[in-house]
């Protein structure tokens, strides 16, 4: 890894941001989307969305040197609620301990261009 920013191909924004950034040993991404990085599209499917969301996730970590267990909060923002299921099949197959498990907050806001929803992170790299 070469300075801070940390991009995703495939899964990276349209706009000049980085898919995240690390500084020591602490990482935060921007939002992390449900587009499938095999060809940058955004399925129609929330559950899919969800899905994709969570392996760029995985990736955007691993990039970044962290793994899953150096998440300290995950932020999802969601388009409706009926999203939660699709979040919550995810959210229990990255941490399946309930005793290891990061904080997490859902927020319900009117997300652009299809998406179902978004994840943020922020890992501590121990």
């Amino acid at each position: 890894m070469t300075g801070r920013s940390i991009d995703l191909p495939g899964a990276s924004h349209n706009a000049p941001i980085p898919a995240g950034a690390r500084v020591g040993n602490v990482l935060c991404s921007s939002a992390i989307s449900g587009k499938d990085p095999a060809n940058g599209q955004l399925p129609d499917d929330m559950a899919a969305q969800a899905r994709h969301a969570f392996a760029n996730l995985r990736a955007l970590l691993e990039a970044g040197g962290a793994t899953l267990s150096d998440v300290v909060k995950l932020s999802v923002t969601v388009r409706d609620n009926a999203v939660r299921d699709a979040v919550n099949a995810e959210w229990l197959a990255a941490f399946p301990d309930p005793h290891d498990r990061p904080a997490r907050h859902i927020t319900v806001y009117p997300l652009q261009h299809g998406m179902w929803l978004q994840l943020e992170v922020m890992a501590v790299i121990r």
